[in-house]
């Protein structure tokens, strides 16, 4: 099962693309950027497009998208509600089932606690995918914690095609 995990954002978005078999597998991982120097709807289309990409070149069987669980700033908490909106469509449109994780809950199933520093998050992504190096940045990191989280997951139910 090919799985995708998603830590939204309007400025970068991480993604992280992981094969479960009967080990865990990093295919790829990285970023969507958008300059801040677009409008908040052309950095929206440069997500959407960017994201589209992954999809078609990776074909995931699931997708797992940290969920906004709470906020400091709200005009930050918008910006990013508005890129999850995004990809929550984006991903509707091409049929393939999503889950929402809390970052508690990605932190919880990596590391074994719900408050782990992202330096720990990151280590233990490593460690689970039998990655060379630590994965960067940390919003890449986050996704593919993410995606392990949905592999994880017994309650997310089986995947049809």
């Amino acid at each position: 099962m090919i799985i995708l995990g998603i830590d939204p954002g309007t400025a970068t978005t991480g993604f992280g693309v992981i094969e479960s078999a009967k080990t865990l597998k990093c295919l790829d991982f990285g970023c969507i950027k958008t300059s801040p120097s677009l409008k908040k709807g052309q950095r929206l289309q440069v997500l959407q497009s960017g994201l589209k990409k992954i999809l078609k070149k990776y074909k995931p069987d699931a997708v797992a998208v940290e969920d906004i669980f709470f906020f400091k700033n709200l005009k930050t908490a918008i910006a990013v509600a508005e890129a999850r909106g995004v990809i929550l469509l984006t991903i509707a449109s091409e049929k393939v089932s999503t889950q929402g994780y809390t970052p508690l809950q990605i932190k919880q199933t990596v590391t074994s606690y719900g408050r782990a520093q992202k330096s720990q998050v990151q280590k233990m992504v490593k460690i689970i995918l039998n990655m060379k190096d630590l994965p960067q940045p940390d919003d890449a990191a986050d996704a593919l914690a993410c995606a392990i989280c949905r592999a994880y997951d017994r309650t997310a139910g089986h995947i049809e095609r």
